[in-house]
């Protein structure tokens, strides 16, 4: 099983992430790994958080009392992953040593995907169905989830989509709503059930939320509401506000 091409990407260009889940591997400390890694605990939890929705299976799971506090440890894939690295830092070198100019290797910086959107979601078209000058893209996450994209039809035929393409679901945070456990969600939007795991608090404005999903992904939402780490939510969001993109 080959990891996805995006998630790829952010490892062999973000060797500072791959630090931070070797520190993770050593110390069962998200706290003492961020620190190891020279990031905050914040910038850690969305690393982890990026990457686990990018990849088929988390590769980072949390784990009761940990020493240092927030305690976390590496799932069987994230091993996997720690051991490819090495492989394609090897692979990278080449790379390096092929290029003829500085510049080629701007141009390929250019060409990479990097997005301002929270929420990065991997998975397969499943369905395309026409609706207009628009189509509802069907979307199958990790284990079993799925969700609908609404895009023009000229995006569609843009980016080649057809059934079985991998795709990357992109949600900015502040399209998401979250609902409490028994609301009802309107008529035509995505609705996924997951629990709050952790609260940022902002003085300045809306609290920034972390919810796990049943597969293993995280999504970021931003609320007013009164939540309570470990309460069961919903998080709501229209086909429209979900934006598709694929790796070339």
């Amino acid at each position: 099983m080959s990891l996805p091409a995006l998630l790829t990407q952010h490892i062999v260009r973000r060797p500072q992430r791959i630090a931070l889940l070797q520190h993770i591997a050593e110390q069962g400390s998200i706290t003492r790994a961020a620190k190891s890694a020279g990031l905050s605990y914040k910038a850690a939890w969305d690393a982890i958080d990026e990457l686990n929705n990018l990849a088929s299976q988390p590769l980072v799971e949390r784990s009761v009392g940990g020493r240092g506090g927030g305690g976390a440890r590496l799932s069987a894939e994230g091993e996997r992953v720690l051991r490819l690295y090495q492989r394609l830092q090897a692979l990278q070198a080449q790379i390096l040593e092929a290029a003829e100019d500085a510049s080629d290797l701007d141009l390929l910086g250019r060409l990479m995907l990097r997005t301002s959107a929270r929420n990065q979601l991997q998975g397969r078209i499943s369905a395309i169905t026409a609706h207009g000058r628009n189509d509802l893209i069907g979307l199958e996450l990790a284990q079993g989830l799925s969700i609908d994209a609404q895009i023009t039809h000229e995006s569609t035929m843009r980016l080649e989509l057809e059934v079985g393409t991998q795709v990357v679901a992109l949600i900015k945070a502040g399209w998401l709503q979250v609902l409490a456990a028994d609301e009802v969600a309107s008529p035509g939007n995505n609705c996924l059930s997951g629990q709050v795991e952790e609260i940022l608090e902002d003085d300045e404005g809306p609290n920034e939320v972390r919810i796990g999903l049943a597969n293993g992904q995280t999504l970021c939402a931003v609320s007013s509401q009164r939540l309570q780490v470990g309460s069961e939510v919903k998080v709501e969001f229209s086909p429209s506000s979900v934006l598709l993109g694929i790796s070339v």
